[in-house]
Parts: structure tokens; sequence; C-alpha cells
């Protein structure tokens, strides 16, 4: 077999140097029009679903939240695998997709499954999708400490200042904040004041969800002109919160 291709080869010669042109020049053109990536995208295309249940233990998490989200992912179309994390009030469900598939696509069948099982998950846990990431898309681990601020001082210069900056800068799909105190304020009813004063947990409820919010009033004429009409609640320190560490005691 090799005697007769250089035997015919040697007879076509103009044949072979022209097709041996052709390959060269259709090389040349497709090397530039090759994409170049440095890190290539090693995973499926998988959406991530992070949920927050706040004071849920690992097991009631993985039982209460996870355990929905994952029944209703697996009906899916073109989901190779569904993964989840149960952590303490924190839950992280990985959906993978098939190779091929449009990541912009799954998101949307995504969202519209989350928006089933809303009914099923605790009052007050609401899933959320992380924006679009691959497991190359971890670059940095900042740490901020200080020696005269306080661990909710250094959170809050975290939460309201280094991350909105870096969110700035193009390429950067997320920045998650983790460690320090977070400012919460704590409300300890007293049952007895309560029933004493004919006051219920609903109206309780209703009260501090109203509490620190400004309204509108819309606006008055006088002396031609505008004078804007609002109620400015909205407050930052109070006499009446006695602060301890990590809370703010009301």
């Amino acid at each position: 077999m090799f005697t007769f291709l250089v035997s015919q080869s040697l007879k076509n010669r103009l044949l072979v140097l022209a097709v041996a042109t052709v390959l060269v020049l259709y090389g040349a053109f497709t090397v530039t029009k090759l994409p170049v990536d440095v890190f290539p995208d090693l995973n499926r295309p998988t959406v991530t679903i992070m949920t927050e249940a706040e004071g849920y233990a690992p097991p009631e998490v993985e039982q209460l939240v996870t355990y929905p989200i994952e029944t209703r992912m697996n009906g899916l179309p073109g989901v190779s695998r569904v993964r989840s994390v149960s952590g303490i009030g924190l839950s992280i469900t990985y959906v993978e997709f098939d190779w091929g598939t449009d990541i912009y696509r799954n998101r949307q069948q995504v969202a519209e499954r989350l928006s089933l099982v809303q009914d099923q998950l605790p009052r007050g846990v609401t899933p959320v999708m992380r924006p679009i990431s691959s497991i190359m898309g971890q670059i940095l681990l900042v740490a901020v400490t200080s020696e005269t601020a306080t661990p909710m001082q250094v959170r809050e210069a975290a939460d309201f200042v280094i991350r909105p900056r870096l969110l700035t800068i193009p390429g950067v799909a997320q920045v998650i904040p983790i460690g320090g105190e977070v400012r919460q304020f704590r409300v300890a009813p007293n049952p007895a004041a309560m029933r004493t004063l004919g006051v219920t947990n609903a109206q309780l409820e209703t009260a501090l969800a109203q509490f620190g919010t400004n309204a509108g009033g819309g606006f008055t004429d006088q002396y031609a002109r505008e004078y804007l009409i609002r109620n400015i609640a909205r407050t930052l320190v109070s006499d009446l919160i006695e602060v301890y560490p990590g809370t703010e005691e009301v």
C-alpha cells in the first residue's frame, strides 16, 4: 500500500502540490479564526441556586429546603445531574445540564421551576440563582482586618464600601462577603405585658414591618411654589436600643 501511494504521488506531482497548497492556505486561514482560551470552561453548563434559611440546622435545611428544590429540578429537560450542599442556614443546589445546551435557556427553565417550589418552602425562605460562572471563576479571596474597628464595622465596610467597588470591575460576576458581625435588630416581646395591654402578635409584627419607613404625602401649593410633603421615619440610631455584640436589642 505504501509503495502504491508513493508511486502514484510521483506520477501526479502537480496534483499533489496543488492539494498541499490548498491545505496549507486553508490551515493558515483557519488558524486566524480559532478561539484562544487560556482557562477553558471545564464544567458542564451549571445553574447554582443559593437559599438562605436563617436559624435552621443542617438537617432541617436538607429536609425543608434542599429536598423540595432537588425534586423540582430533577425533571427538567437536559438535566444530567443535581448536587446539593446543606449547611447551617444555607442550601446550595447545583443543577448540571448536558453539553451544548444554552445556559440562558437553562436558567429560564430553573426560574420557572423555582416559582413552583416557592409554596413548598418555609415562610421567608426564597431561593436565588447565582450569576453565570464556572469552576475556574473563583479568582481571589481577600481578608479585611482592623486593629481599631469592631467586627461589625469591618463587615459593614466590606458590604457597603468594598463590595460595590469590586462589582464595578469588568468581568467580576459576584462578590460574597463572609465573616464578621451582621447588624440586626432583635425584638424580645413580653407576653405578660402584651396580654395586659391587649396587643397581639399580628399587631406587633405589623408595627415592626412599618418601623423606620419613609412615606410620601404629595405636595402643597403655597406662595406660587410647590412644597413636597413627606414623613421621614427611617432611623439609624435610637436611644431605646441597647447594643450587644453582634446584635442590637430593642
